[in-house]
């Protein structure tokens, strides 16, 4: 991290190099210089945890001790370790207090702030030596092999504050575009590049680019999606919550590069922190001549507006997106035409996700081939990761390209909790398959996982242990599909159903080995005749599952067990009456009143113990969990 006297220097330079750019007095506020920066995540899921009480009760300290002039408080972005929230890191030490609580902060104040003490305890721990002294984030399991470009100014910078992106080179890029490069030569450093579309099926950018710049309208657009609707994905939200601007920028050397003229940001309205910030950026970039008319005196006109988004999973699809923007219900069209040739308003448009738009800046600014020398030869770059599920340190990640999916679920991801065994990770949501174990080194690319039948998606990493019952899992994604299908066409309204009417029937411990073969035939057809990637893409959950945990659908249909014991109406609940001390416990929790009191005829003496009458067990789990002595379990 920069000293703040560095950072003047890099915004003042920043600044002086866009010579074009009117109002520069406007945007050259040097900030006062502070002895300590105390950035403090405001991320959805750091917010959630009551991050703005920290930095409530971090005012309050501060002015309470005097030193107002001395420490500033930032709010920024997503640091990546969502597990260990709220976050705030304080500079020049580098000190990362993990968990922090409103009642905790007199004492770093006054400790740390004051008395220039680190508060040990409350650091996170693995940035602690074995000495006391403190380790550099980037020495962590977490941190240490990944790589920060579209993720680059998240937990850096103000987001609401255009100088701090300016200080980071913000806003470089679009000013060497609109003075040095010509629209093509522009399209050709993206293309050069390598980089693949971040929200799905990883189209080449720059093809898609080219694709819509020779068409000729009066009007074209640029539409940035930011829907993200797959469950457990936040990839693109943190981008908005923590570098608005850097979206902007892209948006706009997307605009110069096709001759677009008007840009709209799509975001879900569930995502209020997102918009909020998007907004305040949309309005600063207008304030100071970024945005609107004739840019850096060359002539080029850009504009950006969101859009919000009703919720619907659908709208992530590029051409329902477009419907919807357009006030209509968001459905997806037929293609051909593409968007390219006719997209929003019926005219040439490019559409890419939050994330791809995020790497275009620095392409621009570092060249195609340093983005290029990442990755692997088809997956190009960096790839964000909202890691879920059965891990240790849930959060946000940015890797190469070809990373081993052990280097992620062990390494970076932290192992699996509790002593569990990894059993598969989800990858693509809904839309997606799952790796299994037995796959845990393969390098996790584009090519790699449609090979395995799954997909790299928009960047929703779940992890599986082995309590996870992977019919159970098809199913979940199959309930999600049904309820977000737009109903357009038959195959994906009705086929979905069904495939989820048959798991349904498979983990009530009523299906056949037949049911195993119509859920192949009924993906089969789904897959070819559906209309638009949703449909699709939905078997996957199922194909992929059947190809690698065949065995588990066998034992659902033939011996009328789950093996991974969640299926409720193929469990049994059992008491070991060696193990159980009679405490009745078991039978106190149980809602049902389905446990009593019998004996339990020991060699020489009789004990008392509990059984369960599994005609009236409810399969709630609730005596299970209340057993200290691990004398319940489920079979």
């Amino acid at each position: 991290m920069k000293t703040v006297a560095e950072l003047n220097e890099i915004r003042e330079k920043s600044l002086g190099s866009i010579a074009l750019r009117k109002g520069k007095e406007a945007l050259a506020s040097v900030s006062t210089e502070y002895k300590r920066n105390v950035l403090v995540c405001g991320g959805t899921g750091c917010t959630s945890s009551h991050s703005k009480q920290i930095v409530e009760a971090l005012h309050r300290e501060i002015e309470k001790n005097g030193l107002q002039n001395e420490v500033k408080v930032v709010m920024t972005g997503c640091f990546g370790l969502c597990a260990l929230g709220p976050i705030m890191i304080v500079y020049p030490e580098g000190s990362f207090y993990s968990m922090v609580k409103a009642e905790d902060i007199p004492e770093i104040v006054t400790e740390h702030f004051v008395n220039g003490r680190v508060v040990t305890r409350l650091l996170y721990q693995e940035t602690v030596g074995a000495a006391g002294e403190i380790k550099s984030l980037n020495e962590t399991d977490f941190y240490r092999k990944q790589i920060r470009v579209a993720l680059r100014n998240c937990g850096v910078i103000d987001p609401e504050d255009i100088n701090e992106y300016i200080a980071r080179d913000g806003y470089q890029a679009l000013a060497k575009c609109l003075t040095e490069y010509t629209p093509d030569e522009v399209i050709k450093i993206v293309s050069d590049s390598g980089l693949r579309g971040r929200g799905g099926g990883g189209f080449p950018t720059g093809r898609k680019w080219a694709l819509c710049a020779p068409n000729k309208a009066p009007q074209k657009y640029v539409v940035c999606n930011a829907d993200e609707g797959d469950p457990g994905a936040f990839m693109d939200r943190s981008v908005l919550e923590g570098d608005p601007h850097c979206v902007i920028e892209a948006m706009a050397i997307a605009g110069y590069a096709v001759g677009a003229t008007k840009g709209f940001v799509y975001v879900r309205a569930e995502y209020p922190i997102a918009v909020h910030r998007l907004q305040i950026a949309i309005d600063q970039a207008r304030e100071v001549g970024i945005l609107g008319k004739n840019l850096f005196g060359t002539g080029f006109d850009f504009d950006v507006e969101i859009r919000l988004g009703a919720g619907a999973f659908v709208c992530g699809e590029e051409t329902a997106l477009m419907t919807s923007i357009e006030g209509n219900r968001g459905e997806p069209r037929p293609r051909p035409p593409f968007p390219a040739v006719k997209g929003l308003y019926e005219s040439p448009t490019v559409e890419n996700n939050v994330e791809t738009f995020a790497n275009v800046p620095q392409i621009i600014l570092r060249g195609a081939e340093w983005f290029a020398s990442m990755g692997t030869e088809k997956s190009k770059g960096t790839k964000v990761f909202a890691l879920g599920g059965k891990i240790k340190h849930t959060g946000l990640v940015e890797i190469p390209m070809g990373t081993t999916l052990r280097e992620i679920v062990e390494e970076i991801g932290g192992g699996i909790p509790n002593g569990k065994k990894f059993k598969a990770a989800q990858t693509g949501g809904p839309s997606g398959g799952c790796i299994p174990a037995s796959l845990i080194d393969t390098e996790v690319d584009y090519d790699n996982l449609i090979a395995m039948g799954c997909m790299m998606g928009s960047g929703g990493l779940i992890v599986m242990d082995e309590d996870t019952c992977m019919v159970d899992m098809a199913k979940f994604f199959l309930e999600f599909t049904v309820d977000e299908s737009c109903g357009k066409c038959t195959p994906c309204r009705v086929g979905i159903k069904r495939l989820l009417e048959i798991l349904e029937k498979i983990t009530r411990g009523e299906g056949t080995l037949e049911d195993i073969d119509r859920l192949e035939e009924l993906c089969g057809y789904i897959k070819a005749n559906s209309l638009c990637g949703l449909g699709q893409t939905a078997p996957n959950p199922v194909l992929s599952t059947l190809k690698f945990f065949r065995d588990e659908y066998i034992a659902h249909v033939v011996d009328k067990k789950c093996p991974a014991g969640v299926c409720k109406n193929l469990l049994t609940y059992v008491i070991d009456k060696d193990k159980c001390i009679g405490c009745g416990k078991c039978a106190r929790n149980c809602p049902a009143d389905t446990i009593h009191k019998t004996e339990y005829t020991a060699p020489g003496h009789k004990l008392p113990s509990y059984e369960i009458d599994p005609s009236k067990c409810v399969k709630c789990g609730a005596c299970m969990d209340g057993c200290k002595f691990g004398a319940i379990s489920k079979k």
